[in-house]
């Protein structure tokens, strides 16, 4: 009864779901474009084998150790990955090229999802992280298809919102078959929310599997040499609101550091614009790595305008800030600049990866700020203090490599579902 209210709703709101995607497809038009496959019509589906959900760009990415290694040790299974967002397909494609197939997962409606696992017939469904919908789950169960939630996690925030609509969402932890989750605490929140204790199991992060690319950072070796000997810090993953604090923060950096160069990388493409013009209006000369110019001694702002290039950007880098942190987001992932040895700065904002980046900054790998000037002074410390920034972020790639095995400990749970 719960479920067929909430398709009720669903089915009312769909004006206004439309309406906001039209609202999204004017700053950004891939929104406009595949809209069959969001009503489980077209798509690169490949019947029979392995299908995963990655919602977006962060997810895509998350996945991809996964997905690798699934290619390895299953190579007569064919793998379909579904997301939400045009940054996320473009990101799997990326990845993947047509290794895999891709398409838009529809809307969350009974006859939507049935359509997509008929046309799907997986052999096994895979989530990442907490992009759970109610109908999707049921009928994917329904059709026989074993449901993993992998590299799970849930914040006491989130938590906190699912309790509210616990009459809907408890049935659909409940038919979960087995989810492989981060931490202890989360472990507990998912329990609480109807998850079987003996379909739950802590493998810790896939996220510290993360292993950097070479070529990328080859490519940004080259492209840092083209800069000249000059201090440079990334502010990675931005968000509107945020963006102008990095950049009051990087006009007092310029005090104390005045050859300073800031990477700015807004979290989504079609703020690119915006950001720029946020760049021009505080004026600092700029260059957009779109552009393909070549950064010259007087510019002091670069703007990575590009999908797919974070890690080689983070790789050009002295010092990292974490966005989605200073705005009520709740951070983005800190270990791919501690991977590469980086020091950290994060907002107060963290709860997305609140036991990751505890784990940093007890290890001395990250620091906290509040504001602009906070901000500032802890990128002006760490510039001008390079023995101490290089031992934060040693200390930070040794935590990555101490909380390794968890896409191991996945794998391992995935087989299980699979025989």
């Amino acid at each position: 009864m719960s479920r067929t209210l909430y398709s009720l709703i669903f089915i009312l709101c769909m004006p206004l779901v439309l309406l906001r995607l039209l609202y999204r497809a004017r700053k950004a038009p891939a929104y406009a474009r595949r809209w069959h496959e969001r009503f489980a019509f077209g798509g690169d589906l490949r019947p029979g084998g392995i299908w995963i959900h990655a919602v977006s760009v962060g997810e895509a990415i998350a996945s991809a150790p996964l997905v690798r290694q699934l290619m390895q040790r299953y190579p007569e299974l064919p793998i379909t990955i579904s997301c939400m967002t045009p940054t996320g397909s473009e990101q799997i494609r990326k990845l993947f090229d047509d290794k895999v197939g891709h398409a838009y997962l529809p809307y969350d409606l009974p006859g939507l999802q049935r359509r997509f696992i008929n046309r799907l017939q997986p052999r096994i469904g895979i989530i990442m992280e907490t992009e759970l919908w109610p109908n999707l789950v049921h009928e994917a169960k329904a059709a026989g298809v074993p449901m993993v939630l992998a590299n799970a996690r849930l914040s006491e925030r989130s938590a906190r919102g699912y309790r509210r609509i616990s009459w809907l969402v408890e049935p659909m932890f409940a038919a979960l078959d087995w989810v492989a989750v981060q931490t202890q605490a989360e472990a507990l929140r998912f329990k609480r929310l109807g998850v079987k204790e003996e379909s739950m199991l802590i493998t810790g992060s896939i996220k510290f599997d993360l292993q950097p690319d070479p070529h990328a950072r080859e490519q940004a070796a080259q492209l840092r040499s083209s800069w000249g000997e000059r201090p440079i810090w990334i502010a990675a993953s931005t968000h509107a609101g945020e963006d102008e604090q990095v950049l009051a923060a990087h006009k007092q950096v310029l005090v104390s550091v005045p050859e300073a160069l800031l990477i700015l990388v807004p979290r989504h493409p079609e703020r690119f614009n915006s950001a720029a013009e946020l760049v021009e209006a505080a004026g600092m000369p700029l260059v957009r790595r779109s552009s393909g110019a070549i950064i010259a001694h007087t510019d002091q702002v670069f703007l990575g305008d590009s999908m797919g290039e974070l890690m080689m950007l983070y790789s050009c880098a002295d010092v990292a800030f974490v966005g989605g942190s200073l705005v009520a987001t709740g951070g983005h992932n800190y270990l791919e600049p501690a991977a590469l040895g980086l020091p950290i700065i994060s907002g107060p904002h963290r709860y997305n990866f609140a036991e990751i980046s505890e784990l940093l900054e007890g290890a001395g790998a990250l620091r906290q700020v509040r504001d602009a000037k906070t901000l500032a002074a802890a990128v002006v410390k760490w510039l001008e203090q390079p023995d101490e920034a290089h031992r934060a972020g040693a200390a930070g790639q040794t935590v990555v490599q101490d909380n390794q095995g968890a896409l191991e400990r996945l794998l391992h749970g995935i087989a299980q579902q699979l025989k």
